[in-house]
């Protein structure tokens, strides 16, 4: 693990943080939600648990989720333009980027769908009391409103299509439209790729200096995340007691189903008919780095092994395997797309909120558009989530449940986006055998 953290320029102390901050969440997690139970079943509406959540709990809450809303859009709109300007290799590369993107888009589709599929169907947030979920909601509805009232107006038809293109990507911003926000930085990133000279590449500098800035932050901001989901898990126990496990037991189970079906239906069918590959024979050659990613809970922090999975145990083209495992690791996350595509659906379904086919496929999309500019650090789709939650108008206290439970489906998650770039891999060298020279066919060593 020293060696990977070594090899893509993670400093081993940050680990070592990252994973004292996982623990105290959990922390954080369990004794707000055994307070709010006790609360809940023991208490009742007593004067001091009323004035504790009316004076520190939401007020504290809120104030986090204020700080991730202020910093999630410049975070994500410099992600995505330096992610689609970083793949001007596609001019070099032709086919073989060229086909990395297609199927990027085209798989990780299939994955936020599978994942919608599944949490509509078995619906593991239904049941809950709608009598209490409104009482939830309005208790923190003044701390929201700012943000919930942001929400753009639902807009239908030909209307819907036009609103995706903003006339004015500032006031975008401002409404939280972040489909608009998100084309313009996908519209912005393809400028950047095709126009290469010194003054753009100066401009690139200044947004990926953007990038680390945000990223930085939503670090700092991270930290506070063990109080934050103290305060919400109180909230919610406090409300509505042990169904609150039962629902979140429910979530977690539907979040592995679905990650299970793209890893064992959807990616065996791709290498069978896609690759002509063996999906046992895969799963065999590739164990070593899955068993990292599901270890170290990092995409990058596995890079180093899926490489030499890739070259020693797959025997994929070098030059392939280095530009598909590398544009993936950031790009190409199935299993963070379909985790914030659940628990979008999941709380949303857990208040009481139906969302309709519109901004169902709203959430699908900004899900893959969301996967490109994921933070890489702990809880790095929180933002995400947040930002989805508040534009389709479901209370984003509720992020207390995914934060309590989300080491574990991180690792699970994790390992799909490993499996998945390794997939893509295969594909892609299956696809442009017949455009790579002898040359580009010989595997040739790390350095």
């Amino acid at each position: 693990m020293a060696e990977a953290a070594i090899a893509t320029g993670v400093d081993v102390s940050e680990e070592a943080r990252a994973k004292r901050l996982q623990w105290r969440m959990l922390i954080g997690f369990i004794a707000g939600l055994l307070a709010g139970i006790f609360v809940h079943y023991q208490v009742g509406d007593v004067v001091w648990a009323h004035y504790f959540t009316t004076y520190f709990t939401t007020p504290v809450g809120q104030i986090f989720l204020r700080l991730l809303f202020m910093l999630v859009i410049p975070l994500l709109v410099s992600a995505l333009i330096v992610g689609v300007a970083e793949m001007g290799e596609i001019r070099a590369l032709k086919s073989v980027g060229t086909r990395t993107l297609i199927y990027t888009i085209v798989v990780s589709t299939i994955a936020v769908i599978v994942s919608l599929a599944v949490v509509n169907i078995l619906q593991p947030g239904a049941g809950v009391d709608p009598a209490q979920a409104k009482q939830l909601i309005a208790q923190g509805a003044d701390g929201a409103k700012s943000i919930t009232d942001m929400a753009r107006e639902s807009k239908t038809g030909v209307d819907a299509i036009v609103a995706i293109v903003p006339s004015n990507v500032f006031a975008a911003m401002n409404a939280n439209d972040i489909l608009a926000v998100m084309f313009f930085a996908l519209f912005f990133g393809i400028g950047l790729m095709l126009v290469q000279n010194e003054r753009t590449a100066a401009l690139k500098s200044v947004v990926e200096g953007v990038f680390e800035v945000s990223m930085k932050l939503i670090g700092l901001v991270i930290q506070l995340a063990p109080i934050a989901i103290f305060c919400f898990m109180f909230n919610l126990a406090s409300q509505f007691g042990w169904d609150l496990i039962i629902r979140l037991s429910a979530y977690v189970g539907v979040v592995l189903l679905a990650l299970g079906l793209q890893m064992f239906g959807v990616f065996p069918l791709i290498l069978k008919f896609v690759a002509r590959k063996s999906p046992i024979a895969f799963f065999r050659e590739t164990q070593e780095a899955y068993v990292m990613a599901f270890a170290t809970a990092s995409s990058n922090a596995t890079l180093p092994t899926s490489l030499r999975v890739a070259k020693e145990r797959l025997h994929l083209p070098d030059r392939v395997a280095r530009f598909v495992l590398t544009i993936g690791a950031t790009a190409n996350q199935n299993g963070t797309a379909m985790f914030e595509g659940v628990t979008v659906i999941f709380l949303a379904q857990f208040f009481g909120i139906d969302l309709t086919l519109q901004q169902q496929i709203m959430v699908m999309l900004v899900c893959i558009l969301g996967g490109i500019g994921t933070a890489g650090v702990p809880a790095g789709s929180l933002p995400v989530i947040a930002l989805i939650l508040g534009s389709v108008g479901v209370p984003p206290e509720g992020i207390g449940l995914v934060l309590g439970v989300d080491r574990f489906l991180d690792m699970c998650r994790t390992v799909l986006n490993v499996i998945g770039d390794l997939v893509a891999a295969q594909v892609v060298s299956a696809r442009t055998h017949d455009v790579l020279g002898d040359e580009d066919n010989v595997v040739t060593p790390l350095v």
